[in-house]
């Protein structure tokens, strides 16, 4: 029978968010309840706070989130009762054109669950990113459930789930890092030293971060970055990358930042033919304009990565098994934990950049 729980919802654009209780149906068929254990508090979420994405309120916010399948619907069978899971935003299909030709990072289909999740007077919520995690209990399509270990820390398996995932993907899977490269990346919050900590993972020689808050680039040395470049302090930000690869650039550069100022200095502080990645999402007034011959000449690799490439069901469980080796920090971007009723707290806090991330935690 259907489940009241507390949930954070934003009731309308740039109110406060409140904790209400909203009613969880049971899963119909393609559809499991998990019972959530933690989810991030990301930028995303305080963007349909404000209406800068979309309009449909009420909004039940969260989406970076790890949690145990507490029911099953008819027709499922990728997981079971009791599994722990990540959410995953992007499901794959397997049945689109992308997928038919072997490129599922691409798929176009759209997984969520069919029935709505409601305010306790009746009005449907729309889930944020099709998921709605800040709630002891969500509704969601078995295909946004990816089985991993349980013996990982949920708070820290969650954030795999969109901005770890992100900037991870963005160097793994989109850069393409390898083994010997040099690697600057530019905008170290959360994305960005996810970024770093990928390149790391993959074998750079040489990781360069770049930021203009200190706290960042701390952060960043913490992941493996070999170098950091203070851009406030820095006279040019592409002549401080060539001076740390020998005048060349980098192999990849990947933008964590998003604005025509970092991605110029993304494009130029390429090596010849080298790769550059834009993983931030700019603002939708943003405009760019650059010669068109400088792209002609300095050949390479212009990509954009949208939820690092991502493979959940590849991807998700290497991941976790790689942190419980010791080899991959999850752990380190949770910097606070923090209950159900704190999350427009937390919205203040990642503003003024105080944290890598805030973790909602359920007991």
């Amino acid at each position: 029978m259907p489940q009241t729980v507390k949930a954070a919802v934003a009731l309308d654009e740039g109110r406060p968010v409140e904790v209400r209780d909203i009613i969880v149906p049971d899963p119909g068929p393609g559809e499991v309840t998990v019972r959530v254990r933690a989810s991030g508090v990301c930028h995303t979420d305080l963007h349909y706070r404000d209406g800068v994405i979309g309009n449909t309120y009420p909004y039940l916010l969260g989406h970076e989130a790890s949690g145990v399948v507490e029911q099953i619907g008819e027709g499922v069978h990728n997981v079971a009762p009791g599994d722990f899971v990540i959410l995953n935003w992007r499901a794959v299909c397997g049945r689109c054109r992308a997928c038919r030709r072997g490129r599922p990072t691409a798929c176009v289909d759209d997984f969520t669950a069919t029935q709505r999740m409601t305010l306790a007077d009746g009005r449907p919520l729309t889930a944020a990113l099709g998921i709605g995690a800040f709630t002891e209990l969500t509704l969601v399509h078995s295909g946004q459930c990816t089985p991993v270990s349980p013996e990982v820390d949920p708070a820290a398996a969650g954030l795999l789930g969109c901005g770890v995932m992100s900037g991870l993907g963005a160097a793994l899977n989109t850069g393409g890092v390898t083994v010997g490269d040099t690697v600057a990346v530019i905008g170290v919050g959360g994305v960005g030293s996810a970024a770093v900590a990928g390149a790391k993972l993959a074998g750079a020689t040489r990781i360069i971060a770049v930021d203009i808050d200190d706290r960042k680039l701390k952060h960043a040395t913490d992941f493996g970055a070999t170098h950091v470049i203070d851009a406030r302090l820095a006279d040019d930000v592409v002549t401080a990358i060539r001076d740390l690869t020998d005048g060349l650039g980098a192999d990849v550069v990947i933008d964590a930042a998003g604005s025509p100022e970092t991605w110029r200095q993304g494009f130029y502080a390429r090596a010849l033919g080298g790769t550059f990645v834009l993983v931030a999402r700019p603002d939708s007034d943003m405009r760019l304009e650059m010669p068109l011959l400088d792209a002609f000449l300095r050949n390479g690799t212009y990509k954009t990565s949208w939820y690092g490439d991502c493979l959940p069901s590849r991807d998700f469980p290497a991941l976790v098994d790689l942190h419980l080796q010791g080899r991959l920090p999850l752990d380190r971007f949770v910097t606070e934990r923090i209950p159900l009723a704190g999350v427009d707290d937390a919205f203040d806090t990642m503003r003024r950049g105080d944290v890598l991330r805030s973790v909602v935690v359920f007991d």
